[in-house]
């Protein structure tokens, strides 16, 4: 239970006063991954207003993106960016800098789940440099 309280705390630390006001970032589960000393992997949601977006950040985590409703845009430093709809997914590894992640409409909301791995001590979010 402690472990669910702190993932709300960092992911509301990070997300909430970068965001637009109405962003929500919902912790679901955390669990050390078993037979993988050290690791740890987590769940969350979050749901973007229209015209919602990130901030420049990155993980230390390998983190799986899976949209469950409306369209994001997603990019890390070296690539091009992605729109994705509901139903796709994105990877980010935990050497990538997340440089773009916003909802792809200005009139409708989107979410998305994200499943983190990572080491236990290593903060959720962190910024980008």
């Amino acid at each position: 239970m402690r472990k669910f309280i702190a993932l709300g705390a960092l992911a509301a630390s990070f997300w909430a006063p970068a965001l637009h006001a109405e962003t929500k970032v919902t912790p679901l589960i955390t669990r050390d991954l078993q037979g993988i000393p050290g690791k740890e992997g987590a769940m969350l949601t979050v749901d973007y207003p229209p015209g919602g977006w990130d901030p420049v950040h990155r993980h230390h985590a390998s983190v799986f993106v899976y949209v469950l409703k409306g369209s994001v845009v997603m990019q890390v430093e070296g690539h091009a960016p992605v729109t994705l709809k509901a139903g796709q997914s994105f990877f980010e590894g935990p050497d990538d800098v997340h440089i773009v992640g916003r909802n792809a409409s200005q009139t409708a909301s989107a979410r998305f789940v994200a499943f983190f791995v990572k080491d236990k001590t290593t903060p959720f979010v962190m910024p980008a440099h």
